[in-house]
């Protein structure tokens, strides 16, 4: 188990290096970042007076060297809209992030495991259809379409729900359901699939035989054992949801990291960009990585090493 850890966290490491090592390459040689900065109206002495200021003139790999020691230590430099340490900006956005990513993933998890449970113990009924056609949408449906068509029901029209801000928790709800949604649809079939596979199991058998109840066999041996596959998937989603709540933020007006990244974009913040790509990142590997341990603890096999 030891050794397999060991394995796992070196990849992790090489993951995030690499992708660090991309994203900060792909940004520099998308376009001139001095020319970005002195604007429209610099002249070329103003655009290399920039340049020599921010050390663009240097090689490409000594510019990443550099940000990277400095990001090892949590300094991600200084962003150029803002005027703010990038850690700053990041650290005062990232909660709302959180928040998002938290409620979402508890939502989906809430709604998907019930659904595939039930869909699960009456197969090819009209619930299994309905967790069918559910499935089928989350995953065709863009979560930008879903955003809007839920501000134009519950904001314009009926008027229950503020369609952006973050004063209180009325502004988590529509984006709380638009993100858990798009989770919604894996773990519901995980679940489906896995609570068919448990109910056919002899020790399920023997459990209805002794006289359990149903109730008792269904949550206490079937869910019990169907739900580990989910709860790796989750801690997997979880990632994804972090990095994706771009979208959603920008939709609601949310001013988490998300929306944070939006705005660095439009804005050719190069160094705030750089860090929320990484930070996404490692969002993604780290829950990766602790659904890999799960998963390694929960076999048998891995424990022995």
């Amino acid at each position: 188990m030891l050794i397999y850890t060991l394995k796992r966290l070196g990849l992790a490491i090489l993951v995030a290096l690499a992708v660090s090592m991309l994203s900060f390459t792909l940004l520099h040689l998308s376009g001139d970042p001095a020319s970005a900065i002195a604007g429209e109206s610099a002249t070329d002495a103003d655009i290399a007076a920039i340049r020599a200021f921010y050390g663009f003139d240097r090689p490409l790999i000594v510019q990443y060297a550099d940000w990277l020691f400095s990001a090892v230590r949590g300094d991600f430099g200084e962003s150029y809209y803002f005027q703010l340490p990038v850690a700053q900006l990041i650290g005062d956005r990232l909660s709302i992030t959180m928040t998002l990513g938290i409620c979402g993933i508890s939502f989906a998890i809430l709604t998907a495991v019930p659904l595939g449970v039930a869909a699960a113990v009456r197969p090819n009924s009209i619930i299994d259809r309905v967790a069918l056609f559910i499935s089928v949408m989350g995953q065709a449906m863009p979560s930008f379409w879903f955003g809007l068509v839920l501000v134009v029901i519950f904001s314009i029209k009926f008027r229950l729900l503020p369609p952006s801000g973050t004063d209180g928790w009325q502004n988590f709800v529509m984006p709380t359901v638009v993100l858990g949604y798009y989770a919604m649809p894996a773990i519901m079939r995980l679940t489906r699939a896995g609570m068919l596979d448990v109910l056919s199991a002899d020790y399920v058998r023997t459990a209805r035989a002794k006289g359990a109840s149903e109730m008792r066999v269904m949550f206490k041996h079937a869910l019990r054992n169907a739900i580990i596959p989910v709860v790796s998937l989750s801690a997997v989603q979880m990632g994804f949801m972090l990095g994706g709540s771009i979208v959603v933020e920008s939709i609601f007006a949310l001013h988490g990291a998300g929306y944070l990244a939006w705005e660095s974009i439009g804005r050719n913040d190069l160094p705030t960009v750089q860090a929320l790509i990484l930070i996404f990142a490692l969002f993604y590997i780290v829950f990766t990585f602790l659904s890999d341990l799960l998963n390694a603890w929960l076999d048998p096999r891995m424990r022995v090493g």
